[in-house]
């Protein structure tokens, strides 16, 4: 029986519907499980660093957790707004290891942030790894030493484009000992 019964994904300021469907087909397929979407009322400016212009990553967390009626769900809430925590300038997200919730940022997946002309695909692409990458944290696995797994640590977004978005041999052995009983 697996650990969750479903991710339910909450738009944070984030209206792409094209990119939410797509991007629940592919947490769906990488674990096995049925995502929603499920909008919340979480005042996010509450949570903005004003000097910084960014989004405190953990206190996202903390409302998602806060306003989840089921404890048996895993949560992903996803925003355009950039997120960061005291310590770490920037992330693409963060995840409570072996919790119930993440969070991502499509902030700096955007080409446009590099120089170059704005691509969907890639945007997608880069979002929808790290959704995965997040939710992985959440079924506790932690970073991977194989570059190519959706597991490894990405600090650049050239280490992120470089990395695939499955899980090696390894990390699929981790996840289903946690996800099956």
């Amino acid at each position: 029986m697996p650990i969750a019964s479903r991710v339910n994904i909450v738009p944070l300021d984030f209206d792409d519907d094209e990119l939410l469907g797509n991007m629940s087909s592919s947490i769906s397929q990488a674990f096995q499980i049925p995502t929603r979407i499920v909008p919340m009322d979480i005042r996010l400016d509450m949570g903005r660093n004003r000097q910084r212009d960014q989004l405190n990553s953990t206190w996202v967390l903390s409302q998602l957790l806060s306003q989840s009626l089921n404890n048996s769900d895993k949560i992903l809430g996803i925003t355009v707004h950039d997120l960061y925590t005291p310590i770490l300038t920037y992330l693409f997200g963060e995840a409570e290891l072996g919790g119930r919730a993440a969070v991502v940022s499509t902030y700096r997946f955007r080409d446009e942030l590099y120089g170059l002309p704005a691509n969907k695909d890639n945007l997608e692409k880069r979002i929808e790894k790290e959704a995965v990458h997040e939710l992985g944290h959440t079924f506790g696995l932690v970073h991977c030493l194989n570059f190519d797994c959706v597991m490894h640590a990405s600090t650049y977004i050239e280490e992120f484009d470089y990395k695939t978005n499955s899980f090696c041999p390894l990390c699929v052995s981790l996840l289903d000992e946690r996800t099956n009983t």
